[in-house]
């Protein structure tokens, strides 16, 4: 099992600077402090969270867990997420958080000055509406189309691709979707980056969703890149895709 990785900022942005300017990491040297404990692994659906925890200089550090790593923290993950899903959050007070969307939520209430959900109760509610149509619509078809034998009865290999096939269609769709709604004038988030633009980037990466925008939003798909180009979104997609 990996020993933990400290991460996290020492300060946050405050309201004028945004989530893109947090980038004063910790350091080993730093005084001991509660902070978020976050179960999780490379090239999953944690990197939301990391996003998010960066953004508003939050210190934690990473336990890399996984239901599909037999050699990573799974007894520990398993106590404090029955569904063994990552990302789960244990914050600094020992509540537990899982979904990454509630985990973003978490993180703009506790940490207003961030920004992550906006800075007016109008933009705020677009923010969460956005955040459940990603969980909702689009990373929940990708677990069909990651374990398609979850979702049918039958065991035969065609069956199955062609449950996977459903799936990666209906995904597609609602990404269309979701762009049509949500066109990132000029952030995902409103006037600057922020928690939907967190989620998005993403989601986003999996099952040729990215590829296909390209084809059929080329403007939205524009804006992905520019939220990837962001420094701290740039870090943490270096940490998990090299």
């Amino acid at each position: 099992m990996n020993a933990p990785q400290r991460r996290g900022a020492t300060a946050s942005a405050g309201p004028a600077s945004g989530p893109g300017a947090v980038q004063q990491a910790a350091t080993d040297d730093a005084p001991s402090a509660p902070m978020y404990v976050l179960y999780g692994t490379k090239r999953s659906g944690s990197a939301i969270a990391e996003i998010g925890l960066d953004w508003c200089g939050a210190p934690y550090r990473v336990v890399q867990a996984s239901s599909w790593e037999d050699d990573s923290a799974q007894d520990a993950l398993r106590q404090l997420n029955p569904l063994m899903q990552i990302p789960t959050l244990q914050t600094p007070s020992g509540d537990v958080l899982t979904e990454s969307a509630a985990i973003l939520m978490h993180l703009g209430l506790r940490f207003p000055q961030a920004g992550l959900l906006g800075h007016s109760e109008a933009m705020r509610d677009q923010i969460l509406r956005g955040l459940v149509f990603i969980a909702a619509n689009c990373y929940s078809q990708i677990t069909i189309i990651d374990f398609p034998e979850r979702f049918t009865t039958s065991a035969s290999p065609a069956d199955r691709e062609a449950v996977k096939a459903g799936a990666t269609q209906r995904l597609h769709l609602h990404w269309e979707m979701f762009a049509d709604q949500f066109p990132g004038r000029p952030w995902l988030s409103g006037d600057q980056p922020g928690a939907l633009d967190a989620m998005a980037v993403i989601v986003s990466r999996w099952s040729g969703s990215r590829a296909h925008l390209q084809q059929h939003r080329p403007e939205f798909f524009a804006v992905l890149q520019r939220i990837e180009a962001l420094p701290i979104v740039a870090a943490v997609f270096k940490r998990h895709w090299g």
